[in-house]
């Protein structure tokens, strides 16, 4: 079996619903495969697929009339998997966290692998489908604070030079990293951008967001500048004659050497090329740079709000972040240059 019939109801809620991407689905739908496998050994269940979606069908009905499944108990012994997983209480979970626990994941991954069975017993609990929301009994785990990682305007610059501005593919690269560091966007919002969402004459893009939210954010004249050479060459090359036409259903601003929308992927190496070449971090990412256009922003007096607005955050705690950032600057160059900052 592939997965359970209530696992891709909730997976299916995620995308039409919540309008996760289809990435963020896949990794939420891993971690309750391997929650499955869990119970599937825990329990001992060697139910089919004709008797999983019959327990599916069965636990869906009841919801419908207002029936929960039963809450489970010491003695708790399901002849399937759907059951297990609708009736599983706070311990249960508990010896599944246990058992991640011996796979010596970091924090981080157990506080994501919580995140996801939250979500889905809240979806679970509301739905109906499940006794209850065991998930209320369980804390996640502390975790440090990781501060984002940003470059310096210098390293900025640096990479920026990097694209050859002679060719059509390279100034689609120029264009491309420009218009990330002047924008903040996140690489999925870039490789998404239309023609029509380019504002010359307003000096903004129209962005479509996390969970189908619509922006509009400055363009800088640096990326504008990028921009516009990149769109004189390209038109007048043969090999992308038709890649902005009209009559297209769809035309990406940036293309791929084939013309067709450029990949996150392909977004990520192309990076990796320039990072090579002019001899800065390979670890630097593509979301680096948005980390670095918040910081510059609120190292040169950005109010947070704005910064969240741009960014396209929907918490302001979520922005709050960059505010630690750059407090530590503040204190590393307060401990460099202060003849009494620390004790000798």
């Amino acid at each position: 079996m592939s997965t359970l019939p209530i696992i891709q109801m909730f997976t299916s809620y995620l995308g039409d619903e919540r309008h996760f991407s289809p990435y963020t689905a896949r990794c939420y739908g891993a971690d309750l495969r391997q929650y499955l496998d869990y119970l599937t050994k825990e329990f001992a269940i060697k139910a089919g697929e004709e008797q999983e979606k019959q327990a599916t069908n069965k636990v869906t009905e009841q919801a419908r009339g207002g029936q929960r499944p039963a809450v489970s108990g010491a003695d708790f012994h399901p002849g399937n998997l759907t059951d297990a997983v609708c009736q599983a209480s706070a311990d249960v979970i508990r010896g599944f966290l246990s058992h991640l626990g011996e796979s010596q994941y970091s924090a981080a991954t157990m506080a994501r692998k919580i995140a996801t069975l939250r979500s889905f017993y809240k979806w679970a609990d509301r739905r109906g489908v499940a006794s209850g929301n065991p998930m209320t009994l369980i804390r996640t785990p502390r975790q440090g604070k990781r501060l984002p990682k940003a470059i310096s305007i210098e390293q900025i610059e640096k990479l920026l030079a990097a694209p050859d501005d002679n060719d059509v593919l390279g100034r689609r690269d120029r264009a491309m990293l420009e218009t990330l560091y002047s924008t903040g966007l996140r690489v999925s919002e870039l490789i998404g951008l239309e023609v029509e969402d380019l504002d010359i004459a307003g000096e903004a893009l129209h962005v479509r967001g996390k969970g189908k939210k619509e922006r509009i954010v400055p363009l800088g004249s640096h990326a504008i500048g990028a921009i516009n050479r990149y769109a004189d060459l390209l038109r007048n090359d043969p090999r992308f004659a038709s890649c902005w036409s009209q009559d297209r259903k769809s035309r990406p601003l940036f293309v791929n050497k084939h013309g067709g929308r450029l990949s996150s992927r392909s977004v990520r190496r192309k990076l990796d090329k320039y990072l090579k070449q002019v001899g800065l971090d390979p670890t630097i990412s593509p979301h680096t740079l948005r980390h670095s256009f918040a910081t510059h922003l609120l190292d040169n007096g950005a109010d947070l709000r704005s910064v969240q607005e741009l960014l396209g955050h929907q918490s302001l705690s979520t922005t709050q972040v960059y505010t630690h950032l750059t407090a530590q600057r503040m204190q590393d160059a307060y401990n460099r240059a202060h003849p009494r900052a620390q004790a000798s």
